[in-house]
Formats: structure tokens, sequence, C-alpha cells
């Protein structure tokens, strides 16, 4: 349709009077924006950027949108202290071909918030809670440890934000809340790997954002974001954080070993999701291995008769401390040395008595609802 002359008039007048707009001020950032701006320049020097030659095949399932682990090839992580150890997941340095993890990565490279990358070493991993321990050869002036918080005393519903590099988009960050505690999610059932009392967040995790930081309002550590229930490989608001007061747990041990010992017992427990419903506070033994050390010692699981299956044995204590759930108590075993002479105080028929229990790490087994003990 052609344009009229009074048309063209109007827009050749319009256009001489192109000029930029005037830029209305703003006020100072409202207390929220200003307190994770903040957030955000603290803690940025902390993450890091681990890159590696890493590919992971066939780890989604479309079909079923079952949980999996984050991708690795390119990650997150997190300086530690001050003598130059990153934490990260494991999967993140996996050489792996088909899911089966054949080696970690050597051709590791960190690169700090300034932009030069630097070589990484593995010194310590755990593939079963998927943590692994680099130590970065850089200047340790330029690496800033980051603020450890507890995760024992967190709470549904506040408020926590990601840091991390999803899709290789450097230092992001994305919030959300707590949408459950206590989540016990299995992310490779090949390799046993599963997360613990597992921190469930909103707050939006995508690939590249896996070894990174979950921080609480205060900018404290509190988790790191290590898998995602989705069916696309994206954020579907479903992550799951390892707890840092696990993270606390296991890595001076992979610093100071390189790996986990955790002691050898030879029996299972109920899940705790399980015992939750049963009002039961305390690991419940469900099946103890015969001639085991557990069985050896009189700890007994539980029995099937004409009325039905009888409860097992509920450790109630170890060590002189209080056992509320499995998971509280396979944290608690992962911290005893080998060969450690082990005390459960234990609830038998409303009674409470005494197993004490000397593990042998050379000893098989394998739990099959809870944690394998």
């Amino acid at each position: 349709m052609a344009i009229s002359p009074a048309e063209e008039a109007v827009i050749e007048t319009n256009r001489k009077g192109a000029t930029t707009r005037p830029v209305k001020p703003r006020g100072p950032l409202d207390p929220r924006e200003a307190a994770r701006a903040k957030i955000f320049k603290t803690i940025k020097p902390s993450v890091v950027y681990i890159t590696s030659a890493t590919r992971r095949i066939g780890i989604v399932n479309l079909a079923t949108g079952d949980v999996f682990a984050i991708p690795p090839g390119t990650g997150t992580g997190f300086v530690w202290d001050d003598l130059g150890h990153v934490v990260t997941n494991h999967h993140v340095i996996e050489v792996d071909v088909s899911g089966k993890p054949l080696t970690e990565a050597e051709d590791l490279q960190v690169k700090l918030p300034d932009g030069k990358a630097y070589k990484a070493r593995v010194i310590g991993g755990s593939i079963q809670h998927d943590i692994a321990v680099l130590q970065v050869f850089a200047p340790l002036k330029d690496m800033k440890p980051i603020a450890i918080g507890s995760s024992k005393d967190l709470v549904v519903g506040q408020s926590v934000l990601a840091i991390g590099n999803p899709w290789g988009l450097d230092h992001t960050m994305t919030e959300g809340i707590i949408s459950g505690l206590g989540r016990e999610v299995t992310t490779d059932e090949t390799l046993g790997r599963r997360i613990r009392g597992a921190i469930q967040t909103d707050a939006a995790i995508n690939p590249g954002n896996s070894g990174g930081t979950l921080l609480d309002s205060e900018g404290r550590l509190i988790g790191m974001n290590t898998a995602i229930k989705s069916t696309s490989g994206a954020s579907a608001g479903i992550g799951f954080a390892i707890p840092v007061d696990t993270l606390n747990r296991i890595v001076p041990q992979l610093i100071a070993r390189g790996q986990l010992e955790p002691p050898v017992l030879g029996f299972s427990t109920v899940a705790d999701s399980e015992v939750r419903l049963m009002g039961i506070k305390g690991a419940v033994v469900v099946e103890v291995e015969p001639k085991g050390r557990a069985e050896l010692a009189g700890l007994r699981g539980m029995k099937t008769g004409p009325a039905g299956q009888a409860l097992g044995d509920i450790i109630v204590g170890f060590q002189g401390r209080p056992v509320e759930s499995a998971v509280q108590l396979f944290d608690l075993l992962e911290l005893e040395p080998k060969n450690a002479t082990l005390v459960f105080e234990v609830m038998r028929d409303d009674k409470r008595i005494t197993i004490t229990i000397r593990p042998s790490s050379s000893e098989a087994h394998r739990g099959k609802d809870g944690p394998p003990l």
C-alpha cells in the first residue's frame, strides 16, 4: 500500500527529531536486592570454573524423568581452604564411557574469577558420595576460601542462592527456597551413587552448575549443587544439593587419605522415609548377613512369621551419641577409623541393650533398602 504525501511528511519530520531518551533516575537498591548483590560480590572469588575433556553418555532418562547427575565436562567448584583445595562433584572430573567411570581426568584446569586458568589434580574422591577434592596449582593469594555454614538447622521455606556456571555461562546466580530436606536421591544405580539427607531446592540448577554453591541468605555455604530431576536435562525447579555438614565430614578425610574407608559391618537398614512413617526414631535393622560381624555380635534383623514381619533391632545410639536415622548413623560411621570398636545402643522388645562390633573392611556387604552398613 502506497504511503500518502501527508504520511511521508510526518515520518520525515519525526526522523529529524530522533534523539536519545532521557534516563529516569532510580533510587538505591531495595534491601533484598542489595543483600543479593553483596553476597554475589563476596562469594564470586571463591567459585571456580572446572574444565576437562570429560563427556558422559546416556545418563538422561527422558521417558521417566529419573533423577540423574548433571553432565560433566565443564562444571563448578569452590575454594575449600587456604591451601589451594577446591571441592566439586566427582562426576565432573570422571573420564566416563556409557555411565561407567574408568578413571579420574588428568587434564583438569581450574579458571579463577580473574580469568586465569591453572592446572589441577584430583587428590581425593568418593564416587559413592559424588565428592572430589582438587589441588589447584594457583597462587594461594588468588584463592579465597568460602564461608562455611551449617545444614542441620535449615528449614523448608528459607531463601537460598545458587552460584555456578550453568551452560558454561560464567558466574551465574539464581534464587529460590528450600523445598524439602532429608531427601535420599539415587543419581546412579550402577555406581551406588546417592545423596543422603539431600537438600531440595527450586533455585534453577542446570548443566554446569554441578559442584556449585548453595548459599543461605548470609552467603554461607549450606550445600553443593549436584543433581536435578527433569525430563529434558534442564532445570524443572527440582534440584538437589549435598548438605554442607556432609561435606565438612568427608572433605577433610579425602584431603588426608585420598579416599573414604567406612567400616564394613554386615547389616542393612530400612529406608528412613519408611521409618518416619512408622513414627520411629533410629536406624531400623532389616537384614543381618549370616556369620557376619554384626550377627556374631548379636544384632538382629526383621523376621517373618505367621503373624507377618516382626520389627528388627532399632539402633538409637552410637559411640555415646543419639541416633535418629540410618543416614545419621552412616555419617557417624564414616568418621570412625578403620578397625575401631563400635558400640551401639539398641532397642529390642522395648528394652535397651548394648551391641559391640569390631568391623572388618574385608567383609563384603550390600544394603537392600537403607544405607549399607
